[in-house]
């Protein structure tokens, strides 16, 4: 047996690789060194995996989730909500120009209104809430919102309300904030302290918005005017009026600066008020072209003159009278009625005089202006203007005054009136302008006098200008 298991000791030696039965046991220090390597190895490690894990599991989870999206059985589709139909609007355009320092109104010189509406369907519908609100009054950059977006956000709209210069007093003061009762509030005196010019857009709008927490419920949309200019109150001594008022310095119209060229011109010749301009439009249009020259352009002549008519009249006659006759005119020496030898000419039947011989006083009258007697009443006959020829058309057609009868002395003809001068009248006839077309034979009644038909044209460089209705 002892031999047997020597035998198999020593062919288990055999087979046993000489690197195992020749390598040592390793010591301490060796196993220490070991276990600090692995430890260190980990620490190392550790972050690097848990980040590719990460990364692996959260990409693993999107494609899930983008597999779901796409399949249209379980997508799920979140309703939009629909944007408010409430608004807050300026129901007037402001009046424009704009200066520092000035009272803001409406296009009709009114206090700013601003109105609560539903805008549903297109309308503007006024809205009535159970309780008032309160509104803030700012001011806007002109260049919001962009082109013609009207979809902006409240967020939107904060940011680009305009706030004063360093240094500077507010920007807009006096009535900033007002109530909504029954769907509408006026504002009361609000003005700008600083121009526009210092913003990129060189313009400003006035907003209104919802005060915060002054409504619990659906948006209510903000409000905005045009853009418009703020100009230094400065430039307010220079502005335009409309309408102009008779005693206006001429610079006053379109096209007329002040101290400028036009301007010099006119006063040189005397032209000083608007009034003046007017006069001399309708008695001499001729010397008032004359006087501005070729640097005023017919399209300029247009808009100038244009601006001169929607002048307020105001109710005051001026009386020009002699021995025989006497003429009543409007102050821009337009002919209203007359008086010849006792018999009065209403408007409507100016055409039936000499109209030659009517112009000569109207022109009497116009270089003795400042002497003739001023008469003061109420009456349809001195109003605006002309603001359009409307004006005139409708008195005319008021106008129920009959004409004087001439069957004594006249009798009609085509195209013509003839008839008879008296003979008292013929004292005065020195200053009738005599030509064989208004003049034949005299007998023994007087002179036989004919009256052409009246010019149709109806504006103020014609002769029948002279009569402000006919």
């Amino acid at each position: 047996m002892a031999g047997k298991r020597l035998l198999n000791e020593s062919c288990s030696d055999t087979d046993e690789p000489k690197e195992k039965r020749m390598r040592p046991k390793p010591s301490f220090a060796s196993v220490i060194g070991q276990a600090v390597m692995v430890n260190y190895l980990y620490t190392a490690l550790e972050p690097v995996l848990r980040k590719v894990v990460n990364e692996e599991v959260e990409r693993s989870i999107g494609d899930r989730l983008r597999s779901f999206t796409r399949s249209p059985s379980l997508r799920i589709q979140a309703a939009e909500p629909e944007p408010s139909t409430l608004r807050l609007i300026f129901p007037k355009a402001l009046s424009l120009p704009i200066f520092t320092g000035s009272k803001i109104v409406d296009e009709e010189s009114n206090q700013l209104q601003v109105a609560l509406v539903d805008t549903r369907g297109g309308q503007r519908a006024p809205v009535l809430l159970p309780n008032p609100i309160k509104v803030d009054i700012v001011v806007l950059d002109g260049d919001f919102p962009s082109g013609d977006r009207d979809n902006f956000t409240s967020e939107e709209f904060d940011r680009n309300i305009v706030r004063e210069r360093t240094g500077k007093r507010p920007l807009l003061t006096g009535e900033l904030s007002v109530t909504v009762r029954d769907g509408v509030a006026s504002i009361g005196d609000i003005e700008f302290t600083d121009n526009s010019s210092w913003i990129r857009s060189r313009k400003f709008r006035i907003g209104a918005k919802v005060a915060q927490g002054s409504f619990q419920g659906v948006r209510i949309r903000e409000a905005m005017t045009e853009a418009f200019v703020v100009k230094d109150h400065r430039g307010e001594l220079y502005k335009k009026h409309h309408p102009p008022m008779l005693g206006d310095e001429v610079w006053r119209l379109e096209k007329i600066g002040k101290d400028g060229a036009f301007h010099k011109k006119l006063a040189f010749e005397g032209v000083n008020t608007v009034q003046d301009f007017l006069k001399m439009s309708v008695v001499d249009p001729p010397k008032i072209r004359k006087i501005l020259g070729p640097g005023m352009s017919e399209k300029t002549w247009d808009v100038t003159i244009k601006h001169a008519k929607t002048c307020v009249m105001g109710n005051k006659y001026y009386v020009f009278q002699g021995t025989n006759y006497r003429i009543f005119l409007n102050p821009i020496c337009q002919l209203v009625r007359a008086e010849i030898n006792g018999t009065t000419y209403p408007i409507q039947t100016l055409s039936s005089i000499n109209r030659s011989y009517v112009e000569d006083l109207v022109r009497q009258a116009y270089v003795n202006w400042s002497s003739l007697e001023e008469i003061e009443g109420i009456s349809n006959e001195i109003g605006l203007l002309t603001q359009g020829e409307d004006m005139l058309d409708q008195y005319r057609n008021q106008q129920n005054a009959t004409m004087r009868s001439f069957e004594q002395n006249a009798y009609l003809t085509h195209d013509s009136f003839e008839g008879y001068v008296p003979n008292e009248m013929q004292a005065d006839c020195s200053r009738w302008q005599i030509s064989q077309n208004y003049f034949n034979t005299p007998n023994e009644n007087g002179i036989r006098l004919n009256l052409l038909a009246s010019n149709s044209d109806d504006d103020l460089t014609s002769p029948k200008s002279f009569i402000s209705g006919g």
